[in-house]
C-alpha cells in the first residue's frame, strides 16, 4: 500500500506519509478535539486511505501521542517568591489541565495506552525536570523531586478531571491549592531527607 501526494501525483515515501499523517492529525485534534477527531477524517485530510494511518500508528491513541505537541508552560521559578513555589505550581497546573483539552486527552489516553503513557513521561521529564533542576541547582535529587511533583499534579488531574472523585472534583481551586501547595513546596525546597 503506497500513498500518493495529492498535489503532484507522485508516490510519497514512508517518511513523507508519516509526516503528512502527523500534520493532518495535529490540525484535526486541534480543531475537533481528541474525542471528535477520527482516523477517517485525519486520513482524508492527509489524502490517504485510513488503513495507512493504522499501519503507521496502530490506533488513535498512539497517533495522538505521536502527533500532539505539548507545552506545560511552566513559570520561571526564579521569578516566583520562594515560599510560594508550591502553591503557584499547583495553581499553574490546575489552569493547564482546565484550559488544554489535548493535555487532558493525553492523560486519559495515558491511563490505558502505553504510547500515551510514554509521551506523558517524556513530557514531564523533559519539561518539569529541567525547570526543577534550575530551581535546585541541578542537584542529584532533581529527578526525584520532579517525579514527586508529577505524582501530585498527575494524580490531582486524574482524580479531579478524569475519575471525578467526589470531594476532589468539587473542591474550589483555592482549597485545592491550600491542600496541595505545601506538599509540592516541600518537594521543591526541603532538604533531601535521606
Amino acid at each position: 500500500m503506497t500513498a500518493t501526494d495529492p498535489g503532484s501525483g507522485r508516490r510519497r515515501t514512508g517518511d513523507e506519509t508519516r509526516a503528512a499523517i502527523l500534520t493532518a492529525a495535529r490540525e484535526r485534534f486541534a480543531a475537533d478535539g481528541y474525542e471528535r477527531a477520527t482516523i477517517r477524517s485525519i486520513a482524508a485530510d492527509a489524502g490517504i486511505d485510513p488503513a495507512m494511518v493504522m499501519r503507521y500508528y496502530g490506533n488513535k491513541e498512539k497517533l495522538f501521542a505521536a502527533a500532539a505537541e505539548f507545552d506545560l508552560r511552566l513559570p520561571d521559578f526564579s521569578a516566583l517568591p520562594r515560599d510560594q513555589l508550591g502553591s503557584k505550581l499547583v495553581e499553574h497546573f490546575l489552569t493547564r489541565w482546565e484550559d488544554d483539552d489535548t493535555l487532558m486527552a493525553l492523560l486519559r489516553a495515558g491511563v490505558t495506552n502505553e504510547a500515551a503513557a510514554e509521551r506523558l513521561r517524556q513530557l514531564f521529564a523533559g519539561q518539569l525536570g529541567p525547570a526543577i533542576g534550575k530551581l535546585t541547582g541541578g542537584g542529584p535529587d532533581t529527578a526525584i523531586r520532579a517525579g514527586l511533583v508529577a505524582t501530585q499534579t498527575l494524580g490531582l488531574a486524574l482524580c479531579r478531571y478524569v475519575l471525578a472523585v467526589g470531594p476532589i472534583a468539587e473542591m474550589p481551586r483555592a482549597t485545592v491549592i491550600a491542600w496541595l501547595g505545601p506538599t509540592v513546596q516541600r518537594y521543591l525546597t526541603d532538604p533531601d531527607p535521606t
